[in-house]
């Protein structure tokens, strides 16, 4: 029997539930072979099908930066569910994006990677990425900024803004132009070097403030468009250290953590203390203080905090370059236990000592269709033309797909 004839005798249920157990990437590929493919994997009830499929085994998703080469690399991992922790685990992987990206943080929000700015022939551009399909769009770029941007996503509306400072540009409208909002704050503040979260609709950013130099929390709620600042100098102890706080998302509250070093009986130990908003009106924090469990490997490296998985409680940990062997590390502060898994698949250059890459992870990593369509990302970042730094001559970089 034809290949064919073999695919239309199945149910089409059957049919949907396949596709739900695949990445985005390829249904985006399947829905080019058809208008029958299209519209049924367009449909509203594919989407929530494999959105339901997607909720149910969220990953960890990794952004790898090799700044020496201006590249980023993205890889995503199982997550582990009910605490059920492998070994070792295998990465899948996604995209690359060549070119003089910026070297300034990117920021992640929904599934999708903003990028503040990246040079296509001569010329800086913000890009909002799919980091899983490769899909990309580019917009204007504000004149004069300092802060280069936060993406943010209202789960309501489905919509995505950047907030830049006091602009804004809402993402997927048709709108070209960013757009400024009054702020009443007493004093000036710029942002800070750690990136951004957005949790539940707000984003949440740290801030400085001039003259005295201090912490504040800048809140943003992305539908509404309503500015609140949270005092924030019980972290003034990090303004000298700033890569040392991480911005979590913690039972939907956010969480400010920070990981010291301690010592354990002539034993160096992690201690992770975590900061929450637990009343935004009353600008009150509580403070968590978790010493790990020992492990030679944690206490040997260099590491981040990626965030709090949502299924677990799990604090997720993971090393700050890439390397062989790499792990991460999953931390349960109910049951005090810390579990190692090592991840396989960055690919021999990227483990090279003289060419590693700083990692970015960001946990529970889901994909939503009626997101991505929403936005109607149309470039491939295959796509993207650059100028040769040698000859100054456009070049166009073979991005997808390629082997690492």
């Amino acid at each position: 029997m034809e290949r064919g004839k073999n695919m239309e005798s199945l149910p089409t249920d059957l049919i949907l539930e396949i596709f739900t157990r695949l990445p985005s990437k390829y249904v985006a590929k399947f829905r080019t072979l058809s208008k029958h493919w299209a519209s049924t994997l367009r449909s509203s009830d594919f989407k929530k099908l494999f959105l339901a499929r997607s909720s149910a085994r969220p990953r960890l998703l990794f952004g790898v930066e090799r700044y020496q080469h201006n590249e980023w690399f993205f890889f995503s991992s199982r997550q582990p569910q009910n605490r059920r922790y492998e070994k070792s685990l295998l990465l899948d992987y996604h995209t690359k994006v060549t070119g003089d990206v910026s070297s300034f943080v990117c920021s992640y929000a929904s599934g999708l990677i903003y990028f503040p700015f990246v040079r296509i022939i001569e010329k800086d551009t913000p890009l909002i990425c799919n980091p899983i399909t490769g899909m990309y769009e580019g917009y204007e770029v504000m004149k004069y900024s300092r802060s280069h941007g936060f993406l943010g996503f209202d789960p309501i509306d489905e919509q995505f803004k950047v907030l830049d400072q006091d602009s804004i540009l809402t993402i997927g409208s048709g709108e070209v132009n960013w757009r400024t909002k009054d702020i009443s704050f007493d004093g000036c503040y710029d942002r800070c070097s750690i990136a951004g979260i957005c949790i539940n609709g707000v984003l949440f950013y740290l801030a400085i403030t001039y003259g005295p130099r201090s912490f504040v929390l800048v809140r943003f709620d992305v539908r509404s468009e309503e500015f609140n600042f949270i005092d924030a100098a019980c972290f003034n102890d990090h303004l000298k250290h700033l890569s040392g706080l991480s911005l979590v998302n913690s039972k939907g509250k956010l969480g400010v953590v920070n990981c010291n070093f301690a010592d354990a009986g002539g034993r160096r130990t992690v201690e992770l203390c975590m900061s929450v908003l637990e009343d935004v009106e009353t600008q009150e924090w509580v403070k968590y203080v978790y010493t790990l469990p020992q492990n030679e490997v944690l206490e040997s490296c260099e590491f981040k905090v990626a965030g709090v998985a949502a299924a677990t409680g799990d604090f997720v940990l993971c090393m700050k370059y890439t390397c062989n062997p790499y792990f991460v590390f999953y931390f349960n502060p109910e049951k005090n236990t810390l579990q190692s898994v090592e991840i396989h698949g960055f690919g021999a250059e990227l483990e090279a000592v003289e060419d590693r890459g700083e990692v970015y992870a960001f946990v529970d990593h889901v994909e939503d269709l009626s997101v991505s369509d929403a936005l109607q990302l149309k470039s491939s970042i295959s796509h993207i033309k650059t100028l040769c730094a040698c000859c100054k001559k456009v070049v166009q970089r073979d991005n997808i797909e390629e082997e690492v």
